[in-house]
């Protein structure tokens, strides 16, 4: 079943259930789907966004959720962070399931040699192969960096 299928079927079950926390984290997942929707229309794309498009929108989701967590828990707002965590916990049921460090490890390696990267220049390359096949199961910020280690070492 497609993503965007899936959030719409949990949706409904949201309101069959009355869950109004995890009915309104689904609305909000919905919303920034179709704002991305009526972004892509504007650009010629007439079918909306796919699955690879709505991955990246939960992956930046669970970021800004967890930055906030973290400031609501520095600002002593531990209601306000715990209420950040269960919607992550909402939204994390749609994404993949994350890959471990050594996955990572192994995942880069594996696109480094199948990329043919050999300098600090096929860093895009090699994030480029790694978006395409791992949205969404790994964090991106940090791939960043361990990249850069292996192409300049």
């Amino acid at each position: 079943m497609e993503l965007r299928e899936r959030v719409t079927a949990a949706l409904k079950q949201a309101m069959k259930d009355k869950a109004a926390e995890r009915l309104s984290t689904l609305r909000l997942i919905n919303a920034a789907i179709k704002d991305r929707d009526i972004a892509a229309r504007g650009e010629g794309n007439d079918e909306g966004v796919g699955d690879a498009e709505v991955l990246a929108i939960l992956g930046k989701m669970v970021k800004q959720r967890q930055e906030s967590a973290r400031a609501y828990e520095e600002g002593g707002r531990l209601d306000l962070a715990e209420r950040e965590l269960a919607e992550i916990g909402v939204i994390e049921d749609f994404l993949p399931r994350q890959l471990n460090a050594d996955e990572v490890e192994a995942a880069i390696n594996e696109t480094i040699t199948a990329t043919e990267a050999s300098s600090i220049r096929d860093m895009g390359k090699v994030m480029g192969a790694l978006k395409a096949q791992f949205t969404g199961q790994m964090d991106f910020g940090a791939v960043g960096p361990m990249i850069k280690d292996r192409l300049s070492g």
